[in-house]
């Protein structure tokens, strides 16, 4: 008897310990919903990332975790927004490197034209260890970065001419990002470069403010850049990562399970946002040819003389981005080259 009652009381303990743990795991998940700022619209590939992170938050957190999105630019351009961030007055937002290195000055890094071949390049820097190096800068600068998603290979459109060489570049009013090294490439290169907010591009070319930008293609097609550009040139002359930021007032105030869940379902996303946006690359190319606009490549002589002419840009920035950003960089690239 005293036997079978030790054993009761035994499994009663048990019970009672199993019960503790799920209501401590229930526990560790308040009731949250965390706003995500975007400069595009909710059918670019950011929005099928930002889809599969949302639904790995739900179902990590029994629902209670939620990512609610904004769209177009509704809570501020990528330089606003980001400041809001980093404030604790919104909790995420998505942009590229290039409005951040005014406060990271080694992310300009990954604004120096025609720095990666290929996105298989891209990937091997920005998962591995100078991808972690790049993210341990950013706490300090008010913002933690769950995860790089992509916006892509940039190219270059105007309602101009078609560009076909470096001369073609001359006179062209160039909306750029509003970055320093953007500005000063397409200046070399000969054009009138005017920076713009991504909210603002398709007013200024509608108005000939400016006479061509340069985005990826999926951006190209989804802000419908051909309504108002005729010729699209295959420059592929930067690849802009995209930063998924979170901010670090408020990632204090989470437990280390939020924070766990938040990191891995940001690299869920990842996985689909890569490749749902290489898939739909090669769709929006063939999608612009048949709005109509008149794609001209570049010869592989003409695009080693406009490299050429880009070269300067990293030894006039390089001071700014740093030694160790570089060098760190650089000798990842020559790892995945095999050289």
């Amino acid at each position: 008897m005293k036997t079978r009652f030790c054993y009761k009381l035994a499994g009663a303990g048990l019970a009672a310990a199993v019960l503790f743990t799920g209501a401590s795991a229930q526990a560790e998940f308040k009731e949250r919903t965390f706003r995500v700022s975007n400069g595009v619209s909710k059918e670019h590939p950011m929005g099928n990332g930002l889809a599969a992170m949302g639904a790995c938050t739900l179902e990590k957190t029994g629902g209670k975790m939620k990512i609610q999105a904004y769209w177009d630019g509704a809570l501020g351009n990528d330089l606003t927004a980001t400041q809001s961030v980093r404030t604790g007055s919104l909790e995420m937002v998505l942009t590229s490197t290039a409005p951040l290195t005014s406060i990271v000055p080694e992310l300009g890094v990954f604004d120096l034209p025609f720095l990666f071949n290929n996105e298989q390049e891209a990937d091997h820097v920005l998962d591995g260890k100078a991808g972690e190096w790049f993210a341990a800068k950013l706490p300090a600068a008010g913002v933690i970065n769950l995860a790089w998603w992509e916006n892509g290979f940039r190219h270059t459109t105007n309602s101009r001419r078609p560009i076909t060489k470096a001369e073609d570049f001359e006179g062209v009013k160039m909306r750029v990002m509003q970055n320093n090294i953007f500005i000063d490439t397409f200046k070399e290169l000969g054009s009138n470069a005017v920076p713009l907010a991504f909210s603002e591009v398709y007013s200024a070319l509608e108005t000939k403010t400016v006479d061509g930008q340069e985005n990826p293609f999926n951006n190209i097609e989804n802000m419908k850049f051909y309504e108002v550009q005729k010729y699209l040139t295959l420059t592929k002359h930067a690849y802009s990562p995209t930063l998924v930021l979170f901010s670090k007032k408020i990632w204090d105030t989470l437990s280390p399970e939020e924070q766990a869940v938040l990191k891995d379902c940001a690299a869920v996303g990842q996985k689909e946002q890569r490749k749902v946006n290489r898939e739909k690359s090669e769709i929006s190319l063939a999608n612009l040819k048949a709005q109509g606009m008149e794609v001209n490549e570049i010869t592989p002589e003409e695009m080693a003389r406009i490299r050429e002419k880009a070269q300067v840009i990293y030894e006039r920035h390089g001071k700014a981005i740093g030694d160790e950003a570089l060098t760190l960089v650089f000798e990842e690239l020559k790892r995945v080259r095999g050289n």
